[in-house]
């Protein structure tokens, strides 16, 4: 596959509920997380973050983040990954939701960034 997503939160519960969500209107994205930190704490780490890039077998990702410092850690990981990454500064359950619905229907990248648009709140 081509295009799929990555979920960023600092809460594993926050990004695993999320996953379960977007696979109600997106079954056939690939989609991977990274909650918290690899020893299951509260917050984000770059060890985590590429682990989540690495398993997710689409070539291109759109990642959506919860907050701030987790851009931090993926501006890393974008540098390093041989994978093409588009970070979205949007509402992270609107903003994912919305383009992995997009991605489903098979919805070219630009208009899916059309349609994200209105949804930046960072």
């Amino acid at each position: 596959m081509a295009m799929g997503i990555l979920l960023v939160s600092h809460v594993p519960a926050i990004a695993s509920g999320l996953q379960t969500l977007i696979k109600q209107v997106a079954k056939d994205v690939p989609i991977t997380t990274a909650g918290g930190t690899s020893d299951g704490k509260i917050g984000t780490d770059l060890d985590h973050i590429q682990k989540a890039i690495n398993d997710n077998p689409a070539s291109e990702l759109l990642v959506f983040y919860d907050l701030g410092s987790a851009k931090m850690n993926l501006d890393i990981a974008e540098e390093v990954s041989d994978k093409q990454m588009h970070v979205y500064d949007v509402a992270f359950v609107e903003g994912a939701y919305a383009a992995a619905a997009l991605l489903e229907a098979n919805v070219a990248l630009d208009k899916i960034e059309a349609q994200l648009k209105p949804l930046k709140v960072k």
